[in-house]
């Protein structure tokens, strides 16, 4: 797993790099600037030769500017630095480097020019690269001014752009940005990567992220109490089968779901679950659905159930339900569920009195709305699997609130409610209550599509079947989840990506995994 880290947690490491070890922090502001460029030839060629514009703020961003700029000129690039302020508002470390790079624009050979704009922003030709080190990551809010031109500048000039620590705009800690954003090709970190990086709108806004060391000793970087992690390829452990497996001992799965006009949830939720290993599963749905999904799921078991007026799954099926939840290693409810008062309840009854670990998504969670202390009594694991807007209805927020702090609320939520939380996303995020959260590195835009949370839900209840820790089967099939949407994308194209196109690359995915 990856550490990621706040601002305010970088900061932290970087005083106990300067303090505690003795450290200056002049060094590590020189370290970040060579590696810096170290990176930006890796990822578009020797600087020599090439125009490069560094828009420079006043803080340690700007800082780490200078130094960047001079190495760029060191290497035979055409630099252009412009400093989005008054060399008077420089201090430290950043005013030394401000000085050595106003020292260099004075020798016509350095391949160096210098300016300062703090009133207006000129632009100065067409560069090939822009560096953008304005704003650090603990900048959190609007960008105006000077500073609002020169980003508005370099996202409309062609060049590749690449930022310094976190694009000029976006929270380093949340991942939140307020227009206008630098919108980066590259992102170069120092020590760590942060949050905002990898959570939307920091995500896309950042491009390439590469972490480099700037020779602060690791074991500095001690965890903190309430860590956030993203998940890794090497991370995913899947279920190993004995050699006497059968089909009952490799897991058994209940899923309960599907109204009128609603079959496709429960069956690409069934089919999941078998895809992700599940030895056997059961897919209780109203009777007037059950002929057309006899016809269309020949390895699923299919329990017919009665119904209301309306064709959702009636509480007179309950004895009938609550039999083959005992039988189940898991139970999923609420794919294609429907929704009427009668079935709400019976979901509410269910999770009462449910002695297996639940995978609740869908119209399970809108049934759960109406009374969510019911998980607090629950003995046994329960994962839920809200978007954003299903979260809201849950905690009482706006789904608006929980996009601008989706790590926060992902963690807050899951104490508040005492369960496995993945909230679905860019990324999804995964969290239990006093445990830490986990960020999702895999999926794309694609899977933004009907009935791609039901293939997660049938994936994820497989997992548990099959013996992985809930909280691991919850990160773990997320990740699975969206690899299969990026090998689904490799193929097909994002635009035309459909859940069973997703389903249908679970294979592979896993097959990935168990190669490592």
């Amino acid at each position: 797993m990856q550490l990621l880290v706040t601002a305010e947690q970088m900061q932290e490491y970087d005083r106990a790099a300067i303090r505690g070890l003795s450290l200056p922090g002049i060094l590590l502001m020189e370290n970040a600037g060579r590696s810096f460029v170290d990176v930006l030839e890796r990822e578009t060629g020797p600087v020599a030769g090439k125009a490069v514009h560094v828009l420079c703020g006043k803080g340690n961003n700007g800082g780490d500017g200078f130094v960047i700029a001079r190495h760029c000129a060191n290497r035979g690039a055409h630099v252009e630095v412009t400093l989005l302020g008054r060399p008077a508002e420089l201090s430290g470390d950043a005013a030394t480097n401000f000085g050595a790079v106003r020292a260099m624009a004075g020798v016509r050979k350095s391949g160096l020019r210098l300016h300062t704009s703090s009133g207006g922003f000129k632009t100065r030709g067409s560069p090939a690269i822009i560096v953008d080190a304005i704003f650090g990551t603990g900048f959190a809010k609007k960008p105006a001014g000077v500073f609002a031109r020169a980003i508005e500048w370099a996202n409309a000039s062609g060049a590749f752009i690449a930022a310094v620590d976190i694009p000029s705009g976006v929270n380093g800690s949340t991942g939140a940005a307020a227009a206008p954003a630098i919108r980066a090709n590259l992102t170069v970190t120092m020590g760590l990567a942060k949050i905002g990086h990898y959570v939307s709108p920091g995500r896309e806004l950042s491009g390439r992220v590469e972490v480099v060391d700037i020779s602060i000793p690791p074991f500095v970087f001690t965890t903190p109490s309430r860590p956030v992690w993203r998940i890794l390829q090497a991370d995913i452990t899947l279920p190993r089968r004995a050699a006497t497996a059968h089909k009952y001992s490799v897991g058994k799965v209940f899923i309960l779901g599907g109204s009128r006009g609603f079959t496709g949830a429960p069956s690409l939720a069934a089919l999941a679950a078998l895809r992700s290993g599940a030895g056997a599963v059961v897919l209780g749905v109203p009777a007037s659905i059950h002929p057309m999904l006899v016809r269309k799921l020949t390895e699923v078991i299919l329990l017919p159930l009665p119904e209301t007026a309306e064709g959702t799954i009636a509480p007179e099926g309950f004895d009938r339900i609550e039999e083959r939840c005992s039988w189940a290693d898991v139970v999923a409810l609420g794919p294609g569920l429907g929704r009427h008062p009668a079935t709400d309840g019976l979901v509410q009854n269910l999770l009462k009195k449910i002695e297996r670990p639940v995978v609740l998504d869908a119209d399970g969670l809108t049934a759960l709305a109406a009374s969510p202390s019911l998980l607090g009594k629950r003995k046994m694991p329960t994962i839920l699997t809200p978007h954003a807007g299903e979260l809201a209805r849950l905690i009482g927020a706006t789904a608006a609130t929980i996009e601008g702090r989706r790590v926060e609320i992902a963690r807050e939520s899951a104490k508040k409610l005492q369960c496995i939380l993945v909230l679905k996303g860019s990324p999804s995020v995964t969290s239990w209550p006093d445990g830490p959260v986990c960020l999702n590195s895999t999926g794309n835009p694609g899977m933004a599509t009907i009935g791609s949370g039901d293939v997660l839900t049938g994936l994820i209840a497989g997992l548990v079947a099959q013996g992985m820790p809930a909280n691991e089967a919850a990160w773990g099939g997320v990740f699975i989840h969206g690899r299969g949407g990026d090998l689904a994308a490799d193929r097909l194209g994002q635009r035309s990506l459909l859940a069973s196109d997703i389903l249908d690359s679970i294979p592979a995915a896993l097959r990935v995994a168990e190669e490592g």
